[in-house]
């Protein structure tokens, strides 16, 4: 290997690797100062840019990236450079990972996608979310979902006096109960196989152990999975399992009850994203109540590698040499890391007040046809080796997503990377109220269209996709693209109004 950065990190890199066979080849950094240095004699033979001096790459069948501290466009420009040699690119762990104690910085890792697409770390308002979790009871629905996981495992940081997990998948719930057990053996742990939809399980749960923070994760998300036989069961789960959930939060007297939502909430075409409109409705609704618990909303894009998500496929596909199928070249998406969308979770849960919906900033979206062109050159495979494939959208899917609706407003926080969306009151809550009283009196196993017509009733601005778009007539490549960093390809204003 050749290995990018000559710092610390190298330092240690190198110890690792040749106790697992690797011979490193040559070490490049920017610093002028380490030019000619020597690390466990291994020469630092010029500057990042020098990887593509032909005599730096003879003998190398990979590259490695160990610049886990170096800022975040550094290192997108290393991983681009190592990207351009056509050798697969690994590197060590992020900070973050690093910081958390969830790897070593000997142990090399393929680049994920969250290392082009990620941010520089977010600013916290930590005082502020360890007042609402130190020494208290915070309960987990969801809790072995990507999401959810991610939220017990920053929770945690945060000295709980417990966490009370609480997820419908037996083993999910196993993961992230190992997963905390690793990593903070001394936390208090409620392990429960548990349903939102199963109303006195639910009010039971949060009477026992009487949660002071519920973080609301539990959700069927998968968008084409939902429109057809499922549409009734994500209804209930989505919509029916928030207002139970909600409600017992309320009587057992938490203080803050955060929903997980999502920016297919906004103008939803598909029965996932209108399912959670309409449970951003019930938290509305209940917040003028009368109760003590604070509701709150939090909306955001897709989360990089989160279950149900492309980048798994797409990494499955380029292993198995193609194609990599692709909906449509023009579709665009918002993504946001795992990390990331769990800590400003937390920190809307410390700033909101009652009935607000948190929108989170997560900068330009992606084109999801160079995400994949980015994953198969970082994988070492040239552009013309696997063949990218156009399918068309899926049943409820959009072309591109949209973090407030025309009629909503938003302002801002007190943080930088959220704002407040200020949605329009509902006028008249019947039809909400009425499909809550359906959702729990009918089992209505495969009722499609009883539910496109509830949320037509209640959620205005649902319009169900008449049937999924081809794809534009066009040859499946774009060669002129494929060597382009990532972050050039974003969706254009013009293109969206087009796709709209």
């Amino acid at each position: 290997a050749v290995v990018m950065g000559a710092g610390e990190a190298a330092r240690m890199l190198l110890a690792g690797l040749r106790d697992e066979g690797w011979e490193v080849l040559a070490l490049l950094d920017d610093d002028p100062a380490k030019r000619d240095a020597r690390i466990g004699n291994v020469s630092v033979q010029g500057g990042l840019e020098d990887l593509s001096r032909p005599e730096i790459l003879q003998g190398a069948t990979h590259v490695i990236v160990a610049m886990p501290g170096a800022p975040l466009a550094a290192r997108r420009r290393a991983i681009e450079l190592a990207a351009a040699t056509h050798l697969p690119v690994l590197t060590v762990p992020s900070m973050s990972e690093l910081q958390d104690g969830s790897a070593r910085v000997e142990r090399v890792r393929s680049v994920e996608p969250e290392d082009l697409l990620g941010r520089e770390p977010v600013d916290l308002d930590e005082p502020g979310i360890a007042g609402i979790i130190e020494g208290r009871t915070v309960l987990v629905t969801g809790a072995g979902g990507s999401i959810g996981a991610e939220l017990c495992r920053q929770v945690a940081h945060y000295r709980p006096a417990r966490i009370v997990l609480y997820e419908l998948s037996e083993f999910a719930l196993y993961q992230i109960e190992q997963s905390l057990g690793d990593l903070h053996p001394q936390l208090p742990l409620v392990r429960l196989v548990g349903d939102v939809r199963d109303a006195a399980h639910v009010r039971e749960t949060f009477l026992r152990y009487r949660p002071q923070l519920v973080l609301h994760a539990a959700a069927f998300k998968h968008v084409p999975l939902m429109e057809g036989e499922n549409a009734w069961a994500a209804l209930q789960n989505n919509i029916l399992g928030t207002l139970r959930a909600a409600t017992a939060a309320a009587e057992a007297g938490a203080e803050r009850f955060v929903l997980v939502s999502t920016d297919k909430a906004v103008n939803p075409t598909s029965i996932m994203g209108a399912s959670k409109r309409a449970a951003e409705m019930v938290l509305a609704h209940l917040a003028t109540q009368g109760h003590a618990t604070r509701f709150i909303a939090v909306r955001f894009g897709n989360v990089l590698g989160s279950s149900g998500s492309v980048i798994p496929k797409f990494k499955e596909q380029i292993a198995r040499g193609g194609p990599v199928t692709v909906t449509h070249p023009d579709m665009t998406r918002y993504f946001m890391t795992i990390p990331e969308a769990a800590r400003l979770v937390l920190q809307a849960a410390a700033l909101a007040d009652s009935g607000e919906v948190y929108v989170l900033d997560m900068g330009k979206p992606v084109r999801i046809d160079q995400l994949a062109r980015d994953m198969i050159r970082l994988s070492g495979h040239r552009p013309e080796d696997i063949e990218i494939v156009f399918s068309g959208l899926r049943p409820g899917e959009k072309m591109f997503e949209e973090l407030l609706a025309d009629t909503d407003q938003s302002v801002p926080s007190r943080h930088a990377r959220l704002r407040i969306a200020k949605l329009q009151r509902l006028a008249d809550t019947g039809p909400l109220l009425a499909m809550l009283r359906e959702l729990g009196e009918i089992p209505g196993a495969g009722a499609t269209e009883q539910g496109r017509r509830l949320l037509r009733d209640v959620v205005p601005e649902y319009r169900p996709e008449p049937a999924a778009l081809a794809p534009a007539a066009e040859p499946a490549r774009r060669p002129e693209a494929d060597d382009a960093p990532i972050e050039e390809h974003v969706g254009s204003n013009e293109g969206r109004e087009a796709a709209r």
